[in-house]
């Protein structure tokens, strides 16, 4: 794994969490409790802070990344960002679903109990309600999400990766 300070801030990262071998953790990052970063993911926080809650997962190949003085990424608890996904520069809040190789640009905003559909593309300034389902390019609000996906899909996510964490620790 690559942990590396970025000018004199180096990345904060609680001893529960799990990062695989080959993954990038830079800069300005700071990872909350029961997080796991798979392989081949980047946490650049060269340019911005990185901020992410507990019972994060940011699944093998995807990027996080900030904009430089202008857009950091805060991500809330109970976040899974799919494989190969892009999060930059925005704002996840708490128990979203950032699908496989979607995109979520700059000032956005993806608020809680959320899912991001796998190839979306959520173009800068993009507001998500909350309780929706946001897929297509550029994204657009699909439908509402219903109780049984938030527990069915998010939280099941979420709980499987503090699981699958363990087995690598």
């Amino acid at each position: 794994m690559i942990i590396k300070p970025i000018n004199g801030k180096h990345p904060q990262i609680p001893s529960d969490c799990f990062i695989a071998e080959n993954a990038t953790i830079v800069g300005d990052v700071v990872i909350g409790n029961h997080c796991s970063i798979w392989f081949n993911a980047v946490i650049r926080g060269d340019v911005h802070y990185i901020k992410m809650g507990n019972k994060v997962n940011v699944q093998d190949g995807a990027v996080i990344h900030a904009t430089y003085q202008t857009s950091p990424t805060n991500i809330g608890n109970n976040v899974s960002i799919g494989h190969n996904a892009i999060v930059h520069g925005c704002t996840i809040h708490d128990n979203v679903l950032i699908g496989m190789g979607s995109i979520v640009m700059d000032d956005c905003v993806v608020e809680s109990n959320s899912i991001i559909a796998a190839g979306a593309v959520v173009t800068k300034n993009t507001h998500v309600e909350s309780g929706s389902i946001y897929a297509g390019v550029p994204a657009k609000k699909v439908k509402e999400i219903s109780k049984g996906l938030i527990e069915g899909e998010i939280n099941r996510i979420a709980e499987n990766y503090v699981k699958y964490s363990s087995w690598f620790k």
